[in-house]
């Protein structure tokens, strides 16, 4: 591999560790700031608020799992940071919609972050006064942020405990009076991870490529 090839690879990575970086770390920081806006000062009196990436990584799922997937050469990357902390006796003062809104704060931080990348890619980025060495550098790493946030926010919408999908099952049917799906995934929690490692590990993750496909087309 020539030295060439070594920069341009290093280049990629870097802005691949970059965009999932503030992907999964705003992903959280939503949840922290939307339990926030409901009356729960967890987050924020743990300092899980700050933008600062070392508050959020988690050993494994924010460098492990990602170096894994990029090592075999997956055809996406993703992970999750260290979970904010929520009180959600607090929370669910505000009733359980409020909940559910915490639940999924972190999926539409995604989703906005993609929808913005994606319209700025829209745009004839090369009018922009850029110099040719950066501009291709700053059009990679915005397609970065589109697909890591969509395969975030896809793969956190997921009924599987404990991801978000689940979370807002849970308090969505609660609402309601209905306590049994709560109940059910809080007895099958602890198989949760194993359940997504089967996903990723069969056919069944086609079905998970096309998700991620259709939203992007949907974007566009």
């Amino acid at each position: 591999m020539s030295l060439d090839a070594l920069g341009s690879e290093f280049t990629r990575l870097l802005l691949m560790v970059a965009a999932l970086f503030i992907s999964i770390v705003g992903h959280e920081i939503a949840h922290g700031a939307m339990a926030l806006f409901f009356g729960d000062t967890t987050a924020k009196d743990m300092r899980r608020l700050s933008i600062n990436p070392i508050n959020h990584i988690d050993p494994m799922g924010t460098i492990a799992v990602p170096l894994l997937l990029y090592v075999s050469g997956a055809p996406f990357l993703f992970g999750w940071a260290k979970p904010v902390p929520i009180d959600v006796n607090v929370v669910l003062r505000r009733g359980h919609m409020a909940m559910v809104a915490v639940s999924l704060a972190g999926i539409a931080f995604n989703l906005i972050l993609a929808f913005i990348a994606m319209q700025i890619l829209k745009v004839d980025i090369s009018a922009m006064s850029i110099d040719a060495v950066t501009l291709p550098v700053f059009d990679q790493f915005l397609r970065y942020l589109v697909t890591w946030n969509v395969v975030l926010a896809v793969f956190n919408l997921l009924p599987i405990p404990p991801l978000d999908g689940s979370n807002a099952l849970t308090h969505i049917f609660a609402r309601f009076g209905v306590y049994s799906v709560g109940n059910f995934f809080y007895r099958v929690r602890m198989w949760g991870m194993v359940a997504v490692v089967i996903i990723f590990m069969t056919d069944l993750s086609q079905l998970f490529v096309y998700a991620v496909n259709s939203v992007i087309k949907l974007m566009l």
